[in-house]
């Protein structure tokens, strides 16, 4: 099979999710609103995904910044270039935000680890790549990229968090670590809601009831609303 068959049938592939994806959205966007139950939260940089959250947790949430629907043209045109020029950064990059977009994580991940050979340095790939294997829930893979983006940027709450939570997720859960990851994201952004949101539920799983308490105080403080307060 030459290359070109092989290039189109990633192409119909992909565009063919695309499509279902987005129209699957549509009807979503149709239907009433369900009351959601409690799950562990992201800080926002991962959409929602892991059907298999513990119950009675915060919901995960939306990333603002992830992309949108994109034409059948442009996704044609992407993979094109992806494959046509493996040493362009942003043409792996935009393949992977195209996969990670239709939740496809994985085919995300390895477009993201691409741009990652050519660019090592790139903080964006390396949380970008965190993302996209801590939603295929593959936690301890997503661990070592965000250990990765806070060696460069270790005041990030964002992302110690979602360390934090690739502790808690895993299985069998290291609850403890994961605290640990939270305590240090608050030392560096004591009001930071969604860390601070994440503690509470982790202090207890342990059983903590005291720093439960302190920790459920510091954050009525921020967000008297917060769901996580609401749930015992």
């Amino acid at each position: 099979m030459d290359k070109d068959k092989v290039l189109f049938g990633i192409i119909g592939l992909l565009a063919g999710c695309i499509i279902g994806f987005l129209f699957a959205n549509n009807l979503n966007q149709n239907q009433p609103v369900q009351s959601a139950s409690i799950a562990p939260t992201t800080t926002g940089n991962m959409p929602p995904a892991n059907p298999n959250l513990p119950p009675d947790h915060p919901q995960l949430g939306n990333n603002p910044n992830a992309p949108t629907g994109a034409p059948l043209a442009e996704v044609t045109e992407a993979l094109k270039k992806a494959e046509a020029q493996p040493t362009d950064f942003k043409a792996q990059l935009d393949v992977g935000d195209l996969y990670y977009q239709i939740q496809r994580y994985d085919e995300a991940a390895k477009f993201y680890e691409r741009a990652g050979k050519i660019r090592p340095d790139s903080l964006e790939v390396l949380v970008k790549a965190g993302n996209a294997y801590f939603d295929a829930e593959k936690f301890e893979t997503a661990e070592k990229w965000y250990v990765a983006a806070l060696a460069k940027n270790p005041g990030d709450a964002n992302v110690r968090t979602d360390l934090g939570l690739t502790f808690y997720l895993r299985n069998p859960p290291d609850v403890d670590r994961a605290i640990k990851e939270y305590e240090i994201s608050l030392e560096n952004n004591p009001n930071h809601e969604l860390t601070l949101q994440n503690l509470v539920v982790a202090l207890r799983e342990k059983g903590d009831a005291k720093a439960t308490q302190e920790t459920s105080d510091r954050l009525a403080k921020i967000n008297p609303n917060n769901p996580v307060l609401k749930s015992k």
